[in-house]
């Protein structure tokens, strides 16, 4: 054979092992823009998943819940063994309108977002990008703290509710229009109720300075930092942080008061999106959930998980707020963005939201890979119980009406509870 030939043959082999090499699967990015095959699999439908939750009387309960005066429109999803096994929407988008709410239809998060937040800023850390125990100026510039704290507060402090600021603060100021940058550098005007990270006070404007280093870090807004990191590669294609991200679906819940007469939309909380900006349908907050399992370990690494579930500050308050629930629930933590209780010897985490017309709740057990999400368009907490009812068929537990769906108005507890917040925080166990 010729110099020629041989090179020839060369080339075809080259391009052949190329070729072979093309057709194998590749490992996901971490930092893939594109949601992950296997993914799919995770974010369709299985009843062989099904064992321990009684689905028809969890049906039968939410249809006699949406009957309920309070009630517009509702979504909730359910996860067995790691895998979404129960999606359904009731009510209506709309008081009145007749268009119906169903898995597609997107409402917003609220203080669930936080969560998001912390797990984008995680993973940044894993990336060697942030250091979790540096002071969170280094990081966050437009975020003062009183007697020079941001010096003295961790970006682990900033994420568990830790800088040393009492709770809420300044959100009176962003809801009157002030701009949130302005308000995270103002915060140093305060006096300091503690030293940072010896004491928990839970914080919207000052939490939003999460958003504010991810978009440092990233160079891109926090919205698509956070479609690129996290929601393309979970597969969560409802996922927004804006309220245009929220108006442009073809279904989504208008925001209502408790007496179902529809409230005007406002952008205040988006403004601080890392602590209560997201929107999705319910559907991709299930697939938020299994991520948050262990499901995705290529979009979510189990260290990570780790990280910020683990419970860094008690919060004994929490169990105030919840004592309804006192004869399961024991001790309450906070973690990075995310709460953990101890309940009826098991150790569940999750998160709860509430903003004007909207609330939320994400539960789960990460050693069952087991847990429920919600999400409706009206002020009132009387769905706060579900999470509990789903948590105690998952664990065989005695039946209890969490719920409160046999009591009166004056016999209940949840109708008891604030009807209105807009802070974020969403005002019961947050």
């Amino acid at each position: 054979m010729g110099k020629s030939g041989k090179i020839a043959l060369v080339a075809a082999g080259l391009l052949m092992g190329a070729s072979l090499l093309a057709m194998r699967p590749h490992a996901a990015s971490k930092d893939s823009a594109e949601p992950v095959q296997t993914h799919a699999k995770l974010a369709a439908l299985s009843t062989e998943s099904r064992r321990d939750v009684d689905y028809a009387l969890l049906d039968a309960r939410l249809k006699q819940l949406m009957t309920k005066p309070a009630m517009v429109g509702l979504a909730v999803g359910v996860v067995e063994n790691g895998r979404i096994t129960f999606l359904r929407g009731y009510g209506e988008t709309l008081a009145g309108s007749g268009d119906p709410v169903t898995p597609d239809t997107v409402f917003r998060w609220a203080s669930t977002s936080k969560g998001v937040a912390a797990t984008m800023v995680a993973k940044l850390a894993e990336q060697g990008k942030i250091d979790l125990h540096a002071p969170v100026a280094n990081y966050a510039p437009d975020l003062k703290l009183p007697a020079g704290n941001e010096y003295r507060a961790s970006v682990g402090d900033l994420l568990s509710h830790r800088l040393g600021l009492y709770r809420n603060a300044y959100d009176n100021k962003l809801e009157e229009g002030q701009d949130p940058s302005m308000l995270r550098s103002s915060l140093a005007q305060l006096s300091a109720v503690c030293a940072p990270g010896t004491c928990w006070d839970y914080q919207n404007v000052a939490y939003d300075a999460s958003s504010e280093m991810v978009s440092r870090i990233t160079g891109l807004p926090y919205e698509q930092a956070v479609e690129r990191y996290l929601f393309n590669p979970i597969g969560m294609t409802s996922g927004s942080v804006s309220m245009t991200g929220l108006q442009s679906n073809s279904s989504w819940a208008k925001p209502h008061s408790a007496g179902r007469r529809p409230e005007p939309i406002v952008d205040t909380y988006y403004k601080v999106p890392g602590a209560a900006g997201i929107n999705s349908n319910i559907k991709d907050m299930a697939l938020w959930m299994e991520a948050q399992m262990g499901e995705m370990p290529d979009v979510l690494d189990p260290k990570l998980l780790d990280t910020i579930h683990a419970p860094y500050v008690v919060t004994p308050g929490e169990r105030g707020r919840l004592r309804k629930f006192l004869e399961r629930v024991g001790t309450a933590w906070y973690g990075y963005g995310w709460r953990s209780y101890d309940y009826a010897g098991h150790r569940i985490i999750g998160h709860r939201g509430g903003i004007k017309g909207y609330r939320s709740f994400i539960l789960f057990d990460p050693v069952k890979k087991s847990g429920v999400v919600a999400l409706w368009n009206s002020d009132t907490w009387q769905p706060g119980g579900l999470e509990f009812e789903v948590m105690d068929m998952l664990y065989h537990l005695p039946f209890r009406d969490w719920l409160e769906l046999n009591k009166n108005a004056t016999q209940s507890i949840a109708a008891a509870e604030p009807e209105q917040t807009d802070s974020g925080d969403g005002g019961v166990g947050h």
